[in-house]
Parts: structure tokens; C-alpha cells; sequence
């Protein structure tokens, strides 16, 4: 029988992880020697509700419903990540790996309090362009009120036909009141990953999800770079802010694609098969440039293998806040019907043996994601001699160069556009000098 393990097991709208692992015996083979055998009281009761249920209930009920509902209470009781997948959600969630997908784009989970929470939107979705935020509460879907659903209900209500309309009541974390957003669901298309120059020298790579295509994404965006830069950059920042996870195998890919060397995740279960340990090889696409890597709280999972493996590796230095925290790995094991559970096997630990569950990643450099104003002035409102009308020039002064200037505007415009990616971008460049001073002693 086949299995999928699952780096990132949020139950989600716009991404899900697996990624193909070794066969498993079927679950009958599970009572082993020293196993407890199965406790027939226990199974007899649930015999007697369902037989209650079949001739007490309101109105009638098939024996596929009740016993669905049974498997479905077992896992969601377990932990938020295990799951029963009926066939067609089954199917979808094989479908969401190739990145495209009928929906809104965005990956939901549950708070503390239960409540149903955006995660991360994805880039471009109908819900990034509507303004969704990640942390944002999802009380209700089309009126329909989200208190005490299940991740799968909750996803259920999201879900709809291509041009289909639906209306999220959202409570946002800093916000006093409930507003509404009305989106149109269409195909999305995730685009893994893009790369684009912040200036000569310096890269941005953008890694949305980590799907079927986001290794050969991220070696085709590395490879534009160097070519629009003319040749080897000085340094990259990579941005995993609001990267739900997605496929472990892909995660392990983009690691490796950074490191020459060193242990990249493991992963620690009861069964033999939930123990892993995935190691780096020789090859870093930045020759050893400088690595400076984004984070926030909607980056999850397979998005904090990554962080954690380049972190412990002291490969790239992290900076915004602290990740989402989820360190769990779950394993899709297909049914004989077509249906599916997905069930949370291990847990993973970064290089250096720590476990990031229910903490995250925590930043090297902590950059909060501020609003930059811009200002007319750039003297605090004071007066000055420049500002005179009929001035006299100063005779010695040289004129500013044009590309000063520019670099100038452009840092101003990153600062007030994107606050944290200004940041790492200076970050980004001492780390670049200290390397260039380092190799010239």
C-alpha cells in the first residue's frame, strides 16, 4: 500500500504537502507482537451507538455517513493535522501539489481557541488582492458561522466552483470590528518561485509554497539572476514570509541548493519507516554569497525546514519574526475504497537536534514589518539656507551623481513599500563587505 508523507500538513485551500515515501504494510498488519490488543468492549460500544443512531435518529442515516464520521472524530481528536480524506478530497489534495487549483488562495488552520485562521494567503490569489492578511479569523463563509468546525468542514464552505462567488466575515488581529470580502473563486496558479534583482549585485528570491516544480523554479530563477546581473551575485535574500510549506522533498531540494554539506532536517516517529535523516551535497548556487532569509508567522512547516537547516548550518542569517511553528510530519495512507487518513507520524528537528512544534523559527535579527512614511522634508521641518529663495550657490560644491540619486530613491521606495525587505537588503550588504574584507586579509 502506498503511502505520502507530509512536510506540511495544514489542511488547506491552496496548498498540500506529500511527497512519496517508501510502501507501507496495510493497517491490519499493525497489531504486532507487543502491541495491547484492540479493546473489543470499547468497539462493541461504538457497534451499539451506531445501531442506536440507525433507529433512533431523527432522520435516517447510511452506515457509510456514521462510520465516515467515526474515522473523522477519531483522528480530529488526535492532534489538528490528522485527518480522514474522503475520495474526492483525496483527489484534490493530490491535485494542490501540481500548484493549480480552483479557489481563493489561501491555507487555513486553527488558533489555540479553535478558531478557524488564515495562515498565509498566496501570491496573486483573489484573497492576496482583496487584502487578506495572514492571522486573520474567519468567522463566518457565506453566512454560514465557522464556530466549532473542523478544519475539513471549514475548507468544505470555502470551497466552490470556478467563478463561483463567496463572502468571508474576517476579524482581523489589529482590527476592533468584523469586516466583510467578497471574492471570486478562479483558477490559481502558483507561481513557486520568482527572482528579480533589488539592485546590481543583490538578488530577491521569492518562494511562495514548496510544490512539484519549485526545485526546478528555484534553479531557473537563480540561473535569470546571474544572467540579468552579468554575473555572480554579491548576496541573496530569500523571502519565506507567509510560505505555508508544502512538499518535503521540495524543501529538502532548496536547502541543498545553498549547502555543500551537513545534515538538512530529520525526522523522528515510532514506526521504522517515520525516521529519517536527509543529508546536503556538494553544489551551493551562491558559490558561498552572502544568504539572508525573511521569515514571519505565516511561515510554515516545510518553509521552516529551509530557514532551520540554513540557519544551524550557519549558511544564512535570518531575520523578521518568528515562524509559525509547525514541526510535525503527517503520512497519507490510502484505503481500500479510495478514501484516505492522514495521520501525524513524527516530528522533525532542525541540524541541530531542536524541535521547532509550537515554538517556530526565531530570527537572528528581529524586523518587525513597519509602515514607512514618506516625509517632504528631510531636515524635521527646519528652515535652511538651500530652501531661500535667489540662494547663492556654493562655489565648491560638486554635483551629486545621477546614479547616487537613484539609489537613493530606490532604497526610499523599498523602505516605504516593503520595510523588512529593506532591512535585510542592508543586512544583506554587511554581510557582503564583512566577506569582502575577510578575503582580502
Amino acid at each position: 500500500m502506498n503511502t505520502r508523507i507530509l512536510a506540511a500538513g495544514l489542511v488547506t485551500l491552496c496548498i498540500a504537502s506529500a511527497a512519496s515515501a517508501a510502501p507501507t504494510p496495510a493497517p491490519a498488519a499493525a497489531s504486532k507482537a507487543g502491541q495491547p490488543p484492540l479493546p473489543w468492549d470499547q468497539v462493541r460500544q461504538l457497534a451499539d451507538v451506531m445501531q442506536l443512531i440507525k433507529e433512533q435518529y431523527v432522520v435516517p442515516v447510511d452506515d457509510a455517513t456514521l462510520l465516515h464520521g467515526a474515522i473523522k472524530g477519531m483522528l480530529g481528536n488526535l492532534d489538528p493535522h490528522s485527518d480522514f480524506l474522503e475520495k474526492s478530497e483525496y483527489s484534490d489534495m493530490e491535485d494542490l501539489t501540481s500548484g493549480e487549483y480552483n479557489g481563493i488562495g489561501i491555507d487555513v488552520g486553527v488558533d489555540q481557541d479553535g478558531n478557524i485562521i488564515v495562515v498565509s494567503p498566496i501570491d496573486g490569489s483573489p484573497a492576496a488582492k482583496a487584502g487578506v492578511q495572514a492571522g486573520d479569523a474567519i468567522l463566518s463563509v457565506d453566512g454560514t458561522s465557522t464556530e466549532g468546525l473542523s478544519l475539513d468542514q471549514a475548507s468544505e464552505l470555502l470551497r466552490g466552483k470556478l467563478g463561483s462567488k463567496v463572502t468571508l466575515e474576517l476579524q482581523g488581529q489589529d482590527q476592533d470590528k468584523p469586516y466583510d470580502v467578497k471574492l471570486t473563486r478562479q483558477e490559481i496558479k502558483v507561481a513557486s518561485a520568482r527572482g528579480e534583482l533589488l539592485q546590481k549585485g543583490y538578488g530577491y528570491l521569492r518562494i511562495a509554497d514548496f510544490g512539484d516544480d519549485t526545485a526546478g523554479a528555484v534553479a531557473s530563477s537563480m540561473k535569470e539572476l546571474v544572467r540579468k546581473n552579468g554575473g555572480p551575485l554579491q548576496g541573496l535574500v530569500m523571502d519565506l514570509r507567509e510560505n505555508p510549506g508544502g512538499l518535503l522533498d521540495a524543501a529538502v531540494a532548496v536547502s541543498d541548493d545553498f549547502l555543500d554539506s551537513g545534515v538538512i532536517v530529520t525526522a523522528k516517529g515510532r514506526a521504522a519507516d517515520a525516521t529519517l535523516t536527509r543529508n546536503a551535497t556538494p553544489g551551493d548556487l551562491l558559490n558561498g554569497a552572502p544568504l539572508v532569509v525573511l521569515v514571519d508567522g505565516g511561515t510554515a512547516s516545510a518553509a521552516e525546514i529551509v530557514a532551520g537547516a540554513l540557519q544551524d548550518n550557519h549558511r544564512a542569517l535570518i531575520a523578521g519574526t518568528q515562524s509559525f511553528g509547525k514541526g510535525s510530519v503527517q503520512t497519507v495512507i490510502p484505503l481500500p475504497e479510495g478514501d484516505a487518513i492522514k495521520l501525524t507520524t513524527a516530528l522533525y528537528y532542525t541540524p541541530s537536534g531542536r524541535s521547532i512544534q509550537a515554538q517556530g523559527i526565531t530570527p537572528d535579527v528581529d524586523v518587525e514589518a513597519l509602515q514607512v512614511a514618506e516625509q517632504e522634508d528631510a531636515g524635521n521641518g527646519a528652515e535652511k539656507e538651500v530652501n531661500l529663495r535667489s540662494h547663492l550657490s556654493n562655489p565648491s560644491a560638486a554635483p551629486a551623481p545621477a546614479t547616487g540619486n537613484a539609489s537613493i530613491k530606490a532604497a526610499d521606495a523599498l523602505a516605504m513599500k516593503d520595510f523588512q525587505l529593506y532591512q535585510a537588503l542592508n543586512i544583506l550588504k554587511g554581510l557582503a563587505a564583512s566577506s569582502h574584507i575577510e578575503h582580502k586579509r
